[in-house]
């Protein structure tokens, strides 16, 4: 099915109403791969139910690409298509469970997506650093959202050790992050909301707000002055 289908599927999608309860209760009471089953059959219904259901799951996915110049909807979007693209290509036989098959799908669509956006500048997804790339070789199973998460990234010399490779891009940039805006970013791609980082750092939602901007300069300043090809980093 062509891009514009799935795309035109989702704004459809994005304009009506959610589905009745009594449709999710009925939907939920089978297994997404019948679900599947019935949306690739036609059944508008299951297929508006299969888009809610895993949407979470691209706003998951999403989080793992911070967008340089890019609204967070942009990813998101890219994500939706792949899922519309799981329901439309899974094939029962072949793949013993949908939700595995989605996620696949998904972030597919995002990674294909920003390499197609690389090609052409001045477009919204024409940079991105992916914080789930290994930190210190491709056989290294520690990402950057580990280090993340485990508050090590505060200290950016831990990041040189073994670097000579593509990850010079995400070890330089984070020598730019002061303390708070790392940690800032590092909640956001935890996925906790504004609400819940303001909580946990004492500070209010505006401030927040203010530290996620400046991180999104601070990429989009550094990929300009080192004149970083991204097509090369991928």
């Amino acid at each position: 099915m062509d891009r514009s289908v799935a795309e035109n599927k989702i704004e459809e999608g994005k304009g009506a109403a959610q589905a009745p309860e009594s449709s999710t209760i009925r939907f939920g009471a089978f297994k997404d791969e019948d679900v599947v089953t019935m949306a690739q059959q036609g059944n508008a219904q299951a297929e508006e139910y299969l888009m809610d259901k895993f949407k979470p799951l691209v706003k998951a996915r999403s989080r793992a690409y911070f967008l340089i110049g890019a609204d967070s909807e942009d990813i998101i979007q890219e994500g939706m298509i792949g899922l519309y693209k799981a329901v439309r290509d899974f094939n029962v036989e072949r793949n013993t469970s949908f939700c595995g098959f989605a996620e696949l799908c998904v972030n597919r669509q995002m990674i294909t997506a920003i390499k197609a956006a690389t090609r052409y500048k001045h477009q919204p997804l024409n940079s991105y650093i992916s914080l789930n790339k290994p930190v210190f070789d491709d056989d290294s199973d520690q990402t950057y959202i580990d280090l993340l998460q485990e508050g090590e990234l505060l200290n950016p010399e831990a990041l040189f050790i073994g670097q000579e490779n593509k990850d010079f891009i995400e070890s330089q940039m984070v020598k730019n992050l002061s303390g708070f805006e790392t940690k800032v970013l590092a909640l956001y791609l935890q996925g906790r909301s504004y609400f819940e980082i303001a909580k946990s750092l004492k500070k209010n939602e505006k401030s927040i707000d203010n530290a996620l901007q400046r991180v999104k300069k601070k990429m989009e300043r550094f990929l300009e002055q080192n004149s970083i090809d991204e097509t090369k980093t991928m």
